[in-house]
Order: C-alpha cells, then structure tokens, then sequence
C-alpha cells in the first residue's frame, strides 16, 4: 500500500500565482528523488448542500483567499522517509524569500492508504 503526505493550506488569491511557481519547482525536486506523484489541487467546486464541513471552513480561509488540497504520494512510509531526507538535502530546494501563505495556516499529515486501486 502507498503512503501519502497530505497539505491543506489557504492561499491568499493574489498570491496564487506565486504559490504554483513555488509548487512546480518543489514538486519537480521531489520528482526527481523518487516521489510517484506530485499534486497541487486549488479549491474549485467548494460549496455544499450544508450537511458537510467544507475545506474553506475547514481551512477558516477568509473571502481573498482559496484551499489548496496537496498531496505527495510514495510507495511506503520508509520510501518518504528516504525520499524526504534526499530533498531536504537538495541544493536547489530554496524557500522562497516570502512564502505565498501563512505557514502558521497549514495542516500537514502522514497518512497510510488502506484502500487503494
């Protein structure tokens, strides 16, 4: 079964832009040391029918600002630890000098599949 590390963080609106350039070059770091995918997935479709806690209330983002919903995907928890340690020590994975978000804002978790097709 794969093990995913999964975000949630809110994203001013104007800042969008600057959060995907930041994402592309993550993501193309954890590429190349192994992860199996890489998504970023901006809120779209986030309105309900009332009966289920939405990712905007969940994420408490304000009107200027949309949820991203990411995840990284790999083949075990041993294999994202491995490939964390290899991008952590990449020279190319560089903060940005501003961060497009609130880091305080984020959610972030290990998460083992337990059903997978």
């Amino acid at each position: 079964m794969s093990y995913v590390d999964g975000f949630v963080v809110a994203v001013p609106k104007k800042n969008v832009a600057a959060y995907k350039r930041t994402a592309r070059a993550a993501g193309k770091i954890w590429m190349k040391h192994g992860a199996l995918r890489y998504l970023e997935c901006m809120g779209d479709d986030l309105e309900n029918s009332g009966i289920h806690l939405t990712f905007t209330k969940l994420q408490k983002a304000k009107k200027n600002e949309v949820p991203f919903f990411s995840f990284i995907v790999y083949k075990s928890r041993a294999h994202r630890d491995a490939v964390n340690k290899k991008v952590m020590s990449d020279p190319d994975l560089k903060a940005p000098k501003k961060m497009p978000f609130d880091p305080k804002t984020m959610a972030y978790g290990g998460f083992k599949a337990v059903v997978e097709f």
